[in-house]
């Protein structure tokens, strides 16, 4: 569907905080996506969209938001650092969809979107009317993706929280020391899988949409994210009839791939052919090792890790983690200290990696600095760089234009911008 020209709400904010104006706009920009998304797959979702230069109004309940408004602590001075975690680069617009007349604003917005995402329970948007086959009737150029828990049939009466599905998709059975308990990810690993598969069918699905002119349903959910992604431990169970299980940080195929104790700290060192192990046994002045018939092949590695592994730590036992990781680095080997979130950041700044930006509010001010999208384009983009914005911040020149729309019977030329 051709965009809505013109002035939009939002865009005064996003113009604001964007790259030089000599610069292109995003990838998506013109695409406009309607966001009924809450807590994270959907919302991040999104936010990549936004980040890419799309257009992206969010769809609120009056007085409460998106559930993560409230997740807490930790807040920054604006709110949840969780919900601004996936909310960049959006418009707020609260709409209560049990009232009739605001469930009609949603439809408008609805069929004015090239891209609609949503995570209600199964048939809970067709119960509104909101539902891809009524909604492509009239838009048929709408890509319109679902998420769920776990899908849409046996599953659809299941909740789909994150950790959930962690558990009962195998995940957790595999994270954790080889003797203690399961655990889960340090992040909401399956929701972030499960972002990054929605934005790329609808990547995928704008350039089917760019041949055909047809919109598609996508349906995704939890479960097939997180085991679309088990990659060689799944495929371990399907090709090798070997269920995986717990090994802490050591790997099933590689060794040493794996934390090693040092004098005091542990050191991950990853040992990924035989020429590297040869360059790690000299480093630590054990090379007689590379060439014992239980070392000298990753295979014999593997077969026999409950000696070597202790060899190598009574040799890493003389200094210190950093010391340990600057040598083995200049030899040649792949090797870090387990680094926490802040000095993880700070050591891409070190490299150029720039994996932060800066948003601005409305005024153009700076509100505090996010993670970035992590692709990096050349040519170069105007980067959107909009606070996450506060719940219902653009309702009012959002529901003037799509109740304009409404007594009007047709579309404005124009979208009031963002004041």
């Amino acid at each position: 569907m051709t965009p809505t020209p013109g002035p939009q709400p939002g865009s005064a904010a996003r113009d604001a905080a964007q790259e030089p104006t000599d610069m292109p706009a995003g990838p998506l920009s013109g695409l406009l996506v309607a966001d009924f998304s809450r807590v994270l797959a959907g919302p991040l979702a999104t936010m990549t969209l936004a980040d890419l230069g799309a257009r992206v109004i969010k769809v609120e309940r009056p007085g409460a938001g998106d559930d993560t408004r409230s997740w807490g602590p930790p807040y920054s001075p604006t709110g949840a650092t969780y919900f601004e975690s996936a909310n960049r680069n959006k418009e707020s617009v609260c709409l209560d969809l049990a009232d009739p007349g605001d469930l009609q604003l949603a439809r408008e917005l609805a069929l004015r979107a090239d891209v609609l995402v949503e995570n209600f329970k199964p048939g809970g948007m067709a119960k509104l009317g909101l539902g891809y086959a009524e909604l492509s009737a009239a838009n048929p150029g709408l890509i319109y993706a679902s998420i769920t828990g776990f899908g849409s049939a046996g599953g659809a009466n299941l909740m789909g929280y994150d950790f959930i599905v962690q558990a009962l998709g195998g995940l957790m059975s595999i994270t954790g020391e080889k003797d203690g308990g399961p655990t889960k990810a340090g992040v909401a690993l399956v929701d972030v899988l499960t972002a990054k598969d929605t934005a790329i069918g609808v990547l995928a699905a704008l350039a089917a949409r760019s041949v055909s002119g047809r919109g598609a349903h996508l349906e995704l959910n939890l479960l097939s994210s997180l085991q679309g992604a088990l990659a060689n431990q799944g495929q371990a169970f399907l090709g090798a009839g070997k269920v995986p299980h717990r090994m802490g940080s050591a790997h099933p195929s590689i060794v040493p791939y794996q934390l090693l104790e040092c004098a005091d700290a542990p050191l991950a060192v990853a040992c990924g052919n035989d020429g590297q192990f040869a360059k790690l046994t000299q480093v630590l002045g054990i090379a007689g090792l590379a060439s014992d018939p239980r070392f000298s092949t990753n295979n014999a590695r593997v077969e026999h890790r409950t000696e070597l592994v202790p060899l190598l730590e009574d040799a890493l036992s003389e200094s210190s983690a950093l010391i340990w990781q600057g040598k083995l680095i200049d030899a040649g080997v792949p090797a870090g200290h387990v680094a926490g979130i802040d000095e993880g950041l700070e050591y891409a700044e070190s490299l150029g990696l720039e994996p932060t930006i800066e948003v601005r509010n409305a005024a153009g001010q700076p509100a505090g600095r996010q993670i970035r999208h992590p692709i990096t384009w050349t040519p170069a983009f105007r980067a959107p760089a909009a606070a996450p914005p506060s719940l219902g911040e653009h309702s009012d020149p959002l529901r003037a234009w799509l109740s304009g729309a409404n007594q009007s019977g047709a579309r404005p030329s124009a979208v009031p911008a963002r004041g």
